[in-house]
């Protein structure tokens, strides 16, 4: 993907976009979770003026990221070189680069004074932008989208001396604490940019479980070192997914190592302890163009889907709540029923956690109601 597209292309088209409706910060002190659905056919010209109107309906990006560093962890799951058929991994499982683009973009035009783009790149260090370059993305697109963008292949330590512990509120389901790379706390606002798809183990992959992959491989990964953080990443999470070990000694280690050893109950609870202990200030969950069955081209049956959707919120259990409505599914489905016939529901763990509610009921949906947006997962 490449589109030549400078800051001065963004903002002419920005400005073409504030004709739709005034970018201005509308909500007022309000304790219910507000989520923003938005319909959008493709990634054209109506991508950016709808992303705009529902952070309007949002009360305004300024309030949140002026004058701020705002991360953006963006999903980029798998090696490059996976896909489902012929389809463009940002098509399938990758969130779309035109929607990080446009993110980006009304970041920048929003006053954030710095924008990191985030992302662990599969067992490899190497920079962010080459892993993007691989993926036949343009890191330029994203460079001149706002003022200062930066990129951090959050895998490794990266640009500081050494990894940040995040504690978890009251202990945490898992995990007490986790150790990650500083970007995950030099920054003042932190965004989950993910799609919206299933998993095959654990029932939906959201805004949520979009922050499994904040881990670092050389801590919670296979090839992790014993005592200290390896320095470069080798294979998967297999720690997070099967507990055959513990994390690196430097780390903390698990709460309790006699719970079971399944990833359908490791996975969500892990999720949940993440979000807890790195709390997501908004998530957007991208649906444009994705994939049913599975988080990715390695999960049998799957298939591309064009749901044509876009939702975000401030509240990342609230917005998960919704795209599972938005997706067919019951947001307080628990364990043995769809899509968690085989898992726990991390909606359900990170709401003990208090990080907010999955009852639609206590949740104020804005924008194209879940009637008029829905599009069934399942068949």
């Amino acid at each position: 993907m490449h589109t030549d597209c400078t800051r001065r292309q963004w903002l002419a088209a920005a400005a073409g976009a504030a004709l739709v409706r005034p970018f201005v910060a509308t909500a007022t002190a309000n304790p219910t979770p507000r989520v923003a659905i938005g319909k959008c056919p493709d990634y054209g010209p109506e991508l950016l003026p709808t992303m705009q109107r529902m952070f309007d309906q949002l009360g305004g990006l300024e309030r949140l990221v002026k004058g701020k560093t705002v991360a953006i962890k963006v999903n980029m799951t798998g090696d490059t070189n996976i896909r489902l058929g012929h389809a463009p991994a940002e098509d399938t499982h990758y969130t779309h680069p035109r929607v990080i683009a446009a993110t980006v973009h009304l970041m920048g035009r929003a006053g954030a004074r710095r924008v990191r783009l985030l992302e662990s790149c599969w067992s490899s260090s190497e920079p962010l932008q080459e892993f993007m370059l691989r993926a036949n993305w343009e890191p330029r697109d994203f460079l001149g989208a706002a003022p200062l963008v930066e990129f951090e292949n959050t895998n490794v330590l990266g640009r500081a001396r050494k990894y940040a512990r995040l504690t978890t509120p009251q202990g945490g389901h898992m995990f007490r604490a986790f150790d990650l790379n500083h970007s995950y706390t030099d920054c003042d606002v932190f965004v989950s940019l993910a799609k919206m798809k299933d998993h095959a183990t654990a029932g939906v992959t959201l805004s949520m479980k979009n922050c499994f992959g904040i881990t670092p491989v050389t801590i919670y990964g296979d090839g992790a070192g014993i005592d200290e953080p390896s320095i470069e990443p080798r294979g998967g999470r297999g720690i997070m997914h099967a507990g055959n070990r513990q994390p690196s000694k430097s780390a903390v280690p698990e709460n309790d190592p006699k719970t079971p050893r399944e990833d359908t109950y490791r996975i969500p609870r892990i999720v949940a302890d993440l979000v807890a202990a790195r709390p997501i200030d908004l998530a957007i969950v991208e649906a444009i163009r994705s994939m049913a069955g599975g988080e990715g081209p390695w999960v049998k049956p799957s298939r591309a889907i064009s749901p044509g959707v876009l939702v975000a919120g401030t509240n990342c259990v609230a917005t998960d709540a919704v795209c599972m409505a938005v997706m067919g599914y019951d947001p307080m489905a628990v364990r043995g029923m769809a899509p968690f016939e085989k898992c726990d529901s991390t909606l359900q763990l990170a709401e003990e956690l208090g990080v907010g509610p999955r009852d639609l009921k206590r949740i104020e949906v804005v924008g194209t109601p879940i009637r008029e947006a829905m599009f069934r997962y399942r068949v």
